[in-house]
């Protein structure tokens, strides 16, 4: 069954009569008899009561009318619906972001592509790197910006590098080592530490602070940057924070000076997947750069 033979059998349910129904449908009365006898055929059985001046139902016609009328009006819903889709809902774009990326150097990049594409909603969820991979795959988010201290060399996904930036050690500005230009490992020994348990260097951290012997007293946890630095800065302890998220009063950032630690956030997308009008503008402003506060992707600072 296809769908001009429906809307052909409806027709000459209105009509009641071939001629009229084919002249409304604007084709040849022998090809709406042809698609209304293959109709009978697939149904089993006559549809109609042919006469000369009036085709009646018959009761196998009145069975089925209810049906082919309800799939002829899903037809057209279907047919809105994907229309809608395609004007609007094509500019809403969820984005997933590593929950350690502080907004500051993305919402100039939101921006730009809002004005690029000005009917685009941004929705943003957070969650760690391995968390957004798993929602590109399975289609729940159409794009993440995330990081990985061990590359990103899965050939699934499509990156546009966005910044650089380092990871520096936080402590109140009147602690004893703000005075350093850099801060020795050794230096942390007996210090107490305010964790960050999303940090996607804590392994790389706690590896660093093996081979040097030092032991860190853990004073705080928490999943929340901000609140990791509201701690540092009430002298809760030191803590390893990306550069651009130490933006608080009382609290000053160092590096350290045994390994520079640096991370490439990217915008990634699935490979092959379609991009919608939203997701096009923000992918397009991605590759032109962030913005003034973009920091250098010099590899050889690693």
């Amino acid at each position: 069954m296809e769908m001009h033979q429906v809307r052909y059998f409806l027709a000459v349910c209105s009509e009641r009569n071939f001629t009229r129904a084919s002249k409304r449908c604007r084709v040849s009365q022998p090809s709406l008899t042809r698609a209304i006898k293959l109709l009978e055929k697939e149904f089993g059985g006559r549809l109609f009561q042919r006469e000369r001046l009036n085709s009646a139902l018959t009761e196998l016609g009145q069975v089925v009318r209810p049906y082919l009328q309800k799939v002829w009006e899903q037809s057209h819903s279907a047919k809105a619906h994907a229309h809608e889709f395609m004007t609007i809902s094509t500019s809403s774009v969820r984005i997933g972001i590593m929950s350690t990326i502080t907004p500051t150097l993305l919402v100039n990049l939101l921006n730009r592509s809002r004005h690029r594409n000005k009917a685009v909603q941004f929705e943003i969820l957070d969650g760690t790197a391995s968390d957004l991979e798993q929602q590109l795959l399975n289609g729940r988010i159409g794009a993440a910006i995330y990081s990985k201290p061990d590359g990103d060399d899965d050939p699934r996904f499509d990156r546009v590098p966005l910044f650089r930036e380092r990871m520096l050690i936080a402590m109140p500005k009147d602690h004893k080592l703000a005075s350093h230009v850099a801060i020795s490992v050794t230096d942390l020994s007996g210090e107490p530490y305010v964790r960050r348990s999303r940090c996607e260097f804590n392994d790389v951290v706690a590896a660093l602070f093996r081979t040097h012997g030092v032991a860190c007293n853990v004073s705080s946890s928490s999943e929340r940057d901000d609140w990791a630095l509201a701690l540092i800065g009430n002298r809760f302890g030191l803590g390893l924070l990306p550069e651009h998220t130490i933006r608080c009063p009382g609290v000053v950032s160092r590096p350290l000076a045994e390994l520079e630690i640096w991370r490439e956030v990217s915008l990634v997308t699935l490979k092959g997947r379609p991009h919608n009008k939203g997701l096009a503008a923000l992918v397009h402003e991605a590759m032109q750069g962030i913005g003034e506060a973009k920091a250098p992707l010099d590899r050889s600072r690693r």
